[in-house]
């Protein structure tokens, strides 16, 4: 009995670690794409459909990923989605023109689908740790981007923006060599029920708006509010704020997974919600460093509790399909975030913008915890 636990913690560190070395070549495209377009060949704009793609793809594929994966276990799902990673890591070395890199991005989009969710279903294939253990599968996923981020703006300055994406590819085939030490047992999912589309639950709803404020709104803003306070220096800083959003996960998601534990993740839901509102009004108000290191520290220790929510509240084979319909749902809000940002920020106070979106976050989690 001893040697069940011991053997999710393994596999679901494992997991942790295949996604840790294929998600850097995605996290560099936000860093290097909009800054060296005429190295991609594409435009500004369509730089910004690439980076939106991922996640649009996801919102309809995540069925079929989910149906794969659950037929054909962690091995086989997660070995195949780090192929694919190495590939569009290649691909992103290589080839230019919008057509060709749109391809790229929604392969990419898949295959990170299958690596998280595989990531999420081990964490909380058992219920006792699974705060814990989702809050250490979230540090290991963090030491790849977090690594890679400084490394990578480094390697383009002086080889430019292509180079590092051919060393990813290899880190993406180690990811797809460790992947072959996962379990390969199909996961059972529930009967069909007679409508494919669900209302989302509360936390869900909380997937939803912390996707549109924090992974839309304020990632896409970050850079343009940097450079707005701080000028030219702009682009370095938020290289190092984003460097501090993986740095965050990798200390403090174990962290948050452990107070979890103690005090339970609702709990620590409402309380992480509401000290994110607060931060996202400094962000507005110019107060750089304070807002964002408040969000990005915030954000990294909400992030166990939402998986833990999930797995408590759909307990046996509805785990798997509701964890896929939570991340379907923030990927629904992270896609709508920058949309509401490039329509809402050349026009609307800052302030009032972050204030409405930190207002939102804070509702939605007091929401989920009145709802059971």
């Amino acid at each position: 009995m001893a040697s069940a636990p011991r053997t999710v913690d393994v596999a679901s560190r494992r997991s942790a670690i295949v996604l840790a070395l294929c998600l850097p070549s995605d996290v560099l495209l936000y860093l290097l794409l909009p800054m060296h377009v005429q190295a991609f060949g594409i435009s500004l704009a369509q730089a910004g459909v690439l980076l939106a793609a991922n996640r649009l793809v996801r919102i309809f594929g995540y069925s079929y990923v989910v149906r794969f994966y659950a037929r054909h276990g962690d091995r086989p799902t997660v070995m195949l989605a780090a192929a694919t990673a190495a590939v569009c890591a290649l691909g992103n070395a290589f080839i230019s023109g919008f057509w060709w890199l749109l391809i790229l991005r929604l392969g990419w989009g898949l295959a990170y689908a299958a690596m998280n969710l595989s990531t999420q279903v081990l964490a909380t294939s058992e219920l006792a740790g699974a705060a814990h253990r989702s809050g250490r599968s979230r540090a290991f996923i963090a030491i790849g981007p977090m690594i890679a981020l400084p490394l990578g703006a480094l390697i383009s300055i002086e080889y430019g923006p292509r180079v590092i994406f051919m060393l990813l590819a290899v880190a993406a085939l180690v990811g797809w060599w460790l992947a072959r030490g996962l379990p390969e047992n199909p996961h059972v999912m529930p009967a069909p029920a007679g409508r494919r589309f669900k209302a989302p639950d509360s936390v869900a709803i909380w997937s939803f708006i912390e996707g549109v404020a924090l992974d839309g709104l304020f990632i896409f803003s970050l850079a343009l509010q940097a450079q707005t306070v701080m000028g030219g220096n702009g682009v370095i800083v938020a290289g190092v704020l984003l460097a501090l959003r993986y740095v965050s996960e990798m200390v403090l998601s174990p962290v948050g997974g452990r107070a979890a534990d103690h005090f339970g993740a609702v709990r620590m839901l409402v309380v992480c919600s509401l000290l994110t509102c607060l931060a996202l009004i400094a962000f507005g108000s110019h107060w750089l460093i304070l807002g964002a290191g408040g969000v990005l520290v915030l954000r990294a220790v909400q992030l166990p509790l939402v998986t833990t929510l999930v797995a408590q509240r759909n307990p046996g084979p509805d785990r798997v399909q509701a964890l896929a319909a939570n991340a379907v749902w923030r990927d629904i809000g992270a896609g709508i975030g920058p949309l509401l940002a490039g329509l809402l920020l050349p026009v609307t106070s800052a302030v009032w913008v972050y204030a409405l979106a930190g207002l939102a976050v804070a509702l939605s989690a007091v929401f989920c915890g009145l709802r059971k």
